[in-house]
């Protein structure tokens, strides 16, 4: 008949995930001293949040009473159309509409799923995807989907690193448990030099100051005169260290119609981006993670494309 386990992963790949495993709850020891370490070395920037409930970021399980397991799954993102080289560059997380509510949705329809697989509702659970203060990749990888990459991706073999996280806490405690996978990037480190900003300091440890996905989204304010010069083309975020990956020649287009670009989208900045107006913003943006760096945001982006194009 096959084990809870292997029925959930079943359900997860019906519902379009592309890779499901399930782990015991526990602390992330491991994880402890060097997520410590990299606050105090001030890498995280202006993102203060994230000092906050560290002891929940360590155990899952004060996320939930009683919580037994963390199911984890990842979804594709990889986008079968891809704007023109020649356009400003947008990340490719950020085609589609916006994931946080695609990936709930599916996370509710699995759990509902879940429970009747096991054949009880007396079991609470809770669903996140880069909403709660969660160690993501850290479970992802503790539920056997892939291994951490030293450009601080999670990689799944064979299929790459495009994709987001999603993760269920559970008071169900799994009949079979998922193993962690061991690191496959080896002596490779073309993450590492491709970085332009130089970001990635050792394996696994990214410098969010230096990070141009972390200036032109998440940063409110002026974007380093040092950085600025470096972004290319780059209006939104940055894919580089997932692109040079050997292991993304994978990676393939996802099936989920949600993350499908518009026309519209797939040609912004075909015409004059100077004049952009909010209403034009709101209108292709709409649904998109673009919307993240707001209005604002993406006028002073685009104003360092024009500074770097007037340069040349």
């Amino acid at each position: 008949m096959g084990s809870f386990t292997e029925k959930i992963k079943e359900k997860a790949y019906h519902l379009g995930f592309s890779a499901c495993g399930i782990a015991p709850v526990g602390t992330a020891n491991t994880e402890s001293s060097f997520f410590n370490r990299w606050l105090s070395n001030g890498f995280h920037a202006d993102m203060e949040y994230m000092e906050n409930y560290k002891d929940i970021r360590l155990n899952p399980e004060k996320l939930l009473d009683g919580a037994k397991s963390v199911i984890s799954v990842a979804l594709n993102y990889y986008p079968k159309q891809k704007r023109d080289t020649g356009l400003p560059y947008i990340a490719y997380y950020a085609y589609g509409k916006d994931y946080h509510k695609i990936i709930k949705k599916k996370l509710q329809a699995l759990w509902q799923e879940i429970i009747i697989i096991i054949g009880e509702d007396n079991h609470s659970a809770r669903y996140f995807t880069d909403s709660a203060p969660i160690l993501e990749r850290y479970w992802a990888w503790k539920c056997g989907l892939g291994w951490i990459g030293k450009n601080t991706n999670l990689i799944i073999p064979k299929k790459g690193s495009f994709f987001f996280l999603g993760e269920i806490v559970t008071t169900w405690e799994a009949d079979v448990y998922d193993s962690p996978q061991k690191n496959r990037c080896g002596i490779c480190s073309r993450c590492i030099e491709a970085c332009p900003t130089k970001a990635l300091r050792s394996p696994k440890c990214l410098d969010a100051r230096r990070c141009i996905s972390y200036q032109t989204i998440e940063n409110r304010g002026k974007i380093p005169d040092e950085i600025a010069k470096q972004l290319g083309n780059r209006l939104y975020g940055c894919d580089t260290c997932q692109i040079v990956c050997p292991w993304n020649r994978f990676s393939s287009g996802t099936e989920e119609q949600a993350f499908s670009p518009t026309e519209e989208f797939i040609t912004f900045g075909k015409e004059n981006i100077n004049d952009l107006s909010r209403e034009r913003y709101n209108r292709i943006f709409a649904h998109s993670a673009v919307k993240r760096v707001k209005y604002e945001g993406l006028l002073r982006n685009i104003h360092h494309l024009n500074t770097k194009n007037h340069e040349k």
